[in-house]
């Protein structure tokens, strides 16, 4: 099979906020090789997206990423690998090519799957797929009063875990977040899982995210994520020496296999988190699942916004009984909802699991999608480089 085609629906809520909810858009990416079509989704902002794929030539090692995708063969993962590689070496300068390629790669793993009628995690080597236990994924409230109400709808909609993000975590004094992670607390009751996320807020300030850690021993948070920025692996170290029995988590920041790896081996976090739509896919992405695994790392996906990239997600570790946190998109704006007809639903444990059906196992709604797609038009020097593809 031979790649002739890549499409992106650049899609869009009607209104978009500067709250962090990655599910207000989205970039959808079809890819067709002979009989079959695969589907991935970008993590990122759509049009420099589309851009990196359609941009003009400025160098040898500044090409559109097209250039390495359209016309290649496609017979097997080692293909998919390979293409990877030349992504990366024809497009090292065109900084968004690995967000744009992560849609392309998973739509990749998508059609081989269906094409040969094997899930992706089976593709990946593993013999069966093991269920995992979803955390409510949420922002905290702009008072500790709605994060109390978030977290109590958490609990009552059957999730025993729960992680709250951003918000004002950070913004203000370490007294203020201490009372939004009691009021989690309490909201999810004693034997509830709780994981705070704070989104980068510090920076590379070790001390300011210091100051938070004994709020989140009395509240007994699991983790904390992402408190500094996605390089930042001295600081991670260092706060991780003083973090006692609250463990560090990242990784959604790490846009290549590398550094994930130094987040692991350098900046000592407990739990590593990859998302597939900004690492350049599912193949780097079971890559670090593996690293991992070989370092006493629990894997868990990063994910928040369709099913569709909530199984892509799951496949790189589906394998992994042992590391069974799975990220639950909490409450997905609607166009997130109308990607797929089918979701990823929790079982009669609670649970859920990569699906066993061949690709991504997910039937992507595209006349559902109507409404919310951005007409865009890129044009240079009078010619156009990228129109909206029709629905159809």
């Amino acid at each position: 099979m031979r790649i002739e085609s890549v499409d992106f629906f650049y899609l869009s809520m009607p209104r978009v906020t500067t709250e962090a909810d990655g599910s207000q858009d989205a970039l959808l990416v079809r890819v067709r090789a002979g009989a079959y079509e695969g589907f991935g989704e970008c993590e990122a902002a759509p049009l420099p997206s589309i851009a990196a794929f359609v941009c003009p030539l400025s160098h040898g090692a500044c090409q559109p990423v097209s250039a390495s995708v359209l016309g290649q063969s496609v017979e097997g993962p080692a293909d998919i690998e390979r293409i990877a590689q030349l992504v990366a070496y024809q497009s090292m300068d065109v900084l968004q090519a690995a967000h744009t390629w992560s849609g392309i790669e998973m739509a990749l793993w998508d059609l081989l799957g269906k094409s040969r009628g094997q899930p992706v995690w089976q593709m990946l080597g593993y013999q069966r797929s093991h269920p995992k236990t979803p955390y409510f994924s949420v922002l905290f409230g702009d008072t500790p009063e709605q994060t109390l109400q978030r977290a109590r709808q958490a609990r009552a909609s059957g999730f025993r875990a729960a992680k709250f993000g951003w918000g004002p975590i950070g913004r203000e004094s370490a007294e203020i977040d201490r009372e939004h992670f009691m009021a989690a607390r309490e909201g999810l009751q004693s034997d509830g899982v709780l994981l705070v996320d704070v989104g980068q807020i510090f920076a590379s300030d070790v001390d300011r995210a210091a100051e938070r850690l004994p709020a989140l021993q009395q509240a007994g948070a699991l983790w904390l994520e992402e408190p500094f920025q996605a390089s930042a692996y001295a600081c991670y170290r260092a706060l991780a020496e003083r973090s006692g029995s609250v463990r560090l988590a990242g990784g959604e920041g790490a846009h290549n296999l590398d550094m994930a790896r130094h987040l692991i081996d350098y900046g000592s976090v407990g739990y590593v988190q990859i998302d597939c739509g900004r690492i350049g896919g599912i193949g780097p992405a079971k890559a670090v699942a593996d690293h991992a695994r070989s370092r006493g790392v629990t894997y868990v996906n990063h994910t928040f916004t369709s099913h569709l990239a909530l199984s892509a997600s799951l496949q790189p570790y589906a394998g992994l009984a042992e590391h069974v946190i799975c990220e639950y998109p909490g409450s997905p704006k609607p166009l997130a909802l109308a990607i797929t007809t089918d979701h990823l639903l929790r079982d009669a444990n609670g649970q859920v699991s990569a699906p066993e059906r061949p690709g991504l196992g997910m039937q992507v709604d595209l006349p559902a999608l109507a409404g919310y797609v951005v007409d865009t038009e890129i044009r240079v020097k009078g010619r156009v480089l990228y129109r909206t593809p029709a629905l159809a």
